[in-house]
């Protein structure tokens, strides 16, 4: 289980967004934190969480002083800012200091729901150790960009969906849909559909192949990779 710290000046969003984390599987909410001093209590006091979600606007201190605090002491949970802060300094500031993910108030339970789900899956890849070649570290970096999830339109389903996600980011370069329905166990046209889906939403990017003769193959990958 991944173990989870809330900081919130707001006690009522706090109880929020806990609840949202309990609904993921593969966390655990383990203490919430109202201010800056309380945040840093409990992260000496506890054994250990894994994740901080951490408000920048607190009563005695900002998020980001909180986090520069947690280093200097080393203390090493990841952390993902959870707030109203929407200026471009902030942000900038927050990835500096070592932030993992920025979600900006306010959010559906989907939008948290994927920076955890990308988390868990750095966590993943991360546990395996040992020497990274250039394909797991764009996976790596590729999890740290994952985007909240839209809605799907009607007659498309999330476990298909995350089926065909997860064949592109594991691919070493573009698929066809062919390639994609070997992959995943799903018809050719099937998998062309899902990834006309995530290429319509910005979270597939779609690339020409052109052969000797006839119409261009369409190939696609996810859109997180480096060009």
């Amino acid at each position: 289980m991944i173990e989870v710290l809330v900081v919130d000046d707001d006690t009522r969003v706090a109880r929020i967004n806990a609840a949202y984390v309990e609904k993921v599987p593969g966390f655990r909410v383990v203490g919430e934190a109202h201010d800056a001093a309380q945040a840093l209590r409990q992260l000496e006091a506890l054994p250990g969480p894994d994740l901080v979600l951490m408000d920048h606007y607190l009563p005695d201190r900002t998020g980001l002083e909180v986090v520069r605090e947690m280093r200097r002491r080393g203390l090493q949970a990841d952390v993902i800012m959870v707030t109203a802060a929407r200026d471009v300094s902030t942000v900038q500031a927050a990835m500096r200091s070592g932030a993992l993910q920025y979600l900006v108030k306010p959010f559906a339970f989907g939008g948290l729901r994927a920076k955890l789900e990308a988390y868990a899956e750095l966590r993943r890849t991360l546990d395996g150790g040992g020497e990274a070649e250039q394909a797991q570290v764009d996976r790596i970096f590729g999890a740290l960009s994952a985007v909240a999830e839209p809605e799907l339109p009607k007659g498309h389903s999330a476990t298909t969906t995350e089926l065909v996600r997860r064949a592109l980011m594991s691919a070493e370069g573009p698929l066809s849909a062919q390639e994609t329905a070997e992959r995943t166990g799903l018809s050719r046209q099937t998998a062309q559909r899902y990834l006309k889906l995530l290429e319509r939403t910005g979270r597939a990017r779609l690339t020409l192949k052109y052969g000797d003769a006839g119409r261009p193959e369409h190939r696609y990958e996810w859109a997180t990779r480096t060009p």
